[in-house]
């Protein structure tokens, strides 16, 4: 099963706090493992600070004021966006399905900056990794759900309100979930 494309979504009692109520998109996911990124846990920083960080002048307001997200646990200090697959970065943007791309690439940030960066797009700090087969077994253990990822609910909706909205992708009424696994 390929969850590339996907959304996680954090079950009750997940166990790891970073993760709690947790959507994350799946950019990758094969034999080697899988990465995504938490696309509602704002971070404690602003884009105009990380600009400011990264000597690039922003001439768009509306880029200063937009949070920055805790993207996962792995690489906090490396940024990356997901986008819309309107931009292309100069072939550094992967292509990750018909309605989202990722770039981690100063360039992006130089774009957004200038008004050129694709139409709709997040900034994380850091990604979430999988081993091979850890992922499926944490699905197996009752720790995620998955849904296709609806660009609407990632880009659109207020980061506290999409593990909600995801849940209810699926019909799930966050109140029914229980932390406990059921196996037949």
């Amino acid at each position: 099963m390929d969850l590339t494309g996907q959304l996680l979504i954090a079950m009750p009692g997940m166990g790891d706090p970073r993760f709690e109520h947790s959507v994350v998109y799946i950019c990758s996911h094969g034999e080697d493992g899988a990465m995504g990124l938490i696309v509602n846990k704002p971070a404690d920083l602003r884009v105009s600070a990380l600009l400011t960080q990264l000597d690039i002048p922003c001439k768009i307001p509306v880029v200063n004021d937009t949070p920055v997200r805790f993207g996962g646990p792995v690489e906090t200090a490396r940024g990356f966006v997901l986008h819309s697959t309107d931009y292309d970065a100069n072939l550094h943007s992967m292509n990750v399905d018909a309605a989202f791309s990722m770039t981690a690439t100063l360039d992006i940030l130089e774009d957004m900056a200038n008004g050129a960066g694709p139409a709709q797009r997040l900034l994380m700090l850091g990604y979430s990794g999988w081993g091979p087969g850890q992922l499926e077994s944490e699905i197996g253990e009752n720790g995620w759900l998955t849904v296709q990822a609806d660009p609407a609910l990632v880009f659109d909706i207020a980061d506290d309100r999409k593990w909600e909205a995801a849940l209810k992708l699926l019909g799930i009424d966050p109140l029914t979930l229980s932390a406990s696994a059921g196996h037949a």
